[in-house]
């Protein structure tokens, strides 16, 4: 799959579940709060993978360097209620445009139909050798065109 060629409905990848872990629980028996930022990037990785986006093609690794680096300039969460183990979740994802060189995705995190929690990172585009700004990747660009409510 290419981002030329989606899954059917942004559903497919704009609304991701995951169960709550004994080890993603504190001593209290709830999720620790770092969690919800960790998670916030997984559903980001896995949606931009189910949409097509080889993981390669954005994130460092060994022997692979891409030109644009996305990095995270601001996060937030906000806890509506405790997660425990075992707990379903649905995670959803609104990516959001902000201009030629940044977005952000908006995480809902929900249990039981009601809002467990929420989220938030921006993200710039920089040029991976001198870290000037630059333009999004193109398959960012499509995958947040796709995102759009209206698409």
């Amino acid at each position: 799959m290419s981002p030329a060629d989606p899954p059917c409905t942004p559903a497919d990848w704009l609304l991701l579940c995951r169960t709550v872990r004994f080890g993603d629980t504190d001593a209290a028996g709830v999720m620790h709060f770092h969690q919800l930022l960790r998670w916030c990037h997984v559903a980001y990785e896995e949606s931009l993978e189910r949409f097509g986006v080889a993981s390669g093609a954005l994130f460092p690794g060994p022997g692979r360097t891409p030109s644009v680096a996305l990095p995270i300039v601001h996060v937030s969460a906000d806890y509506r209620r405790p997660l425990a183990c075992g707990d379903p979740l649905a995670i959803a994802l609104r990516p959001l445009q902000r201009d030629g060189g940044s977005f952000e995705i908006r995480y809902r995190f929900l249990h039981d139909g009601q809002e467990a929690a929420t989220g938030l990172t921006r993200h710039v585009a920089i040029d991976a050798a001198n870290r000037q700004r630059t333009a999004l990747p193109d398959c960012i660009v499509l995958w947040l065109a796709a995102s759009r409510p209206d698409a």
